[in-house]
């Protein structure tokens, strides 16, 4: 780990100024950063910790809920209001890392977390996202946890939240505080950037922008779920993950809210396959059909070909589980 210098922020305003350096970034719970500072992936001339900062409360916030960036996973999935109205995502809290983990990684910082490819990791290998113009040696490496859909010929990384799958299904909202004080929201499906020609680039936030919570709106009624299929039963990232709000009324499909995880370069939805089911009674055809339109644009690259028969296989699983009976 190379040397950087420490400080400790007193205020969000103050954290946002000195950030604005691209040199400097912000610590919180240190899960996934120290690991790459480490690994000399990231190499921070200067750590501002947050930690001290008024960003732990979970509050009602209109007919929805405001979660302060530095509200822990653990505490997250726990909360009595998320586990009762936003099941779908204490589901896909406790779906991820392992406790020890959950009980330091931040809200904030786990919308944030980079990728888990390991020609990231290896900094030996070419990587466009950590050496920009290096290459991409996933492409034709061993890419069996990467990427099907929302791939470029520059990157092919997957992202790896659980917490952000589920936040997408709920159109939760971003909360920032820029470097020179002000305040935006950026809608979550704005937040993360599919690679492109720049998958250095990674999120919409600016320099020294500080995510300060995340407003979610009112509930979704209907049956939650979050489905993760992995290689073992903890501690692992997801090969295909599901997560699922569906309102059954007089045997057809109401409302279905669907996102994924593990096939794409962001947390991925699609309101197509949604609207192909809505209105439907559930069934094998209509699952098949919305699954064939979720993978109409992916592709595998070798390893990872076999992600496209597994979102097949547990797409219409999940939502068989989500439509048993009145939810």
């Amino acid at each position: 780990m190379k040397t950087f210098d420490y400080q400790r922020a007193s205020s969000t305003q103050e954290a946002a100024a000195v950030a604005a350096d691209a040199a400097t970034k912000f610590i919180a719970g240190g899960t996934n950063l120290l690991d790459l500072m480490k690994l000399q992936v990231e190499t921070p001339s200067r750590l501002v910790d947050i930690t001290r900062l008024p960003l732990k409360s979970i509050e009602a916030d209109g007919e929805g809920v405001r979660i302060g960036a530095l509200v822990s996973n653990s505490e997250l999935a726990a909360d009595e209001r998320i586990r009762r109205d936003y099941e779908v995502l204490s589901r896909s809290l406790l779906s991820g890392a392992s406790g020890q983990l959950r009980n330091k990684a931040t809200t904030g910082g786990n919308l944030l977390q980079r990728t888990r490819c390991g020609y990231f990791y290896e900094t030996s290998a070419r990587c466009n996202k950590r050496e920009p113009g290096s290459g991409c040696d996933g492409r034709d490496g061993f890419n069996r946890i990467l990427a099907i859909l929302g791939t470029s010929d520059h990157c092919i990384a997957t992202h790896p939240s659980d917490m952000a799958v589920a936040m997408r299904l709920l159109d939760a909202e971003v909360l920032t505080i820029k470097s020179n004080g002000s305040e935006r929201t950026i809608p979550i499906a704005e937040l993360h950037r599919m690679p492109g020609k720049t998958p250095e680039i990674e999120t919409s936030l600016e320099p020294g922008e500080l995510i300060t919570g995340i407003r979610l709106p009112k509930p979704l009624a209907g049956r939650h779920l979050y489905r993760k299929v992995r290689d073992r039963a903890s501690y692992a990232f997801a090969l295909f993950s599901v997560a699922a709000v569906v309102r059954m009324e007089a045997g057809r499909m109401a409302d279905v809210r669907l996102a994924f995880g593990g096939i794409g370069t962001v947390p991925w939805r699609s309101k197509g396959v949604e609207e192909v089911l809505i209105g439907e009674a559930p069934g094998e055809v209509v699952f098949a059909r919305a699954a064939d339109l979720l993978l109409k644009d992916a592709k595998g690259y070798g390893d990872n070909d076999f992600k496209i028969d597994l979102v097949r296989r547990t797409l219409p699983a999940v939502l068989a589980d989500a439509t048993r009976g009145d939810a």
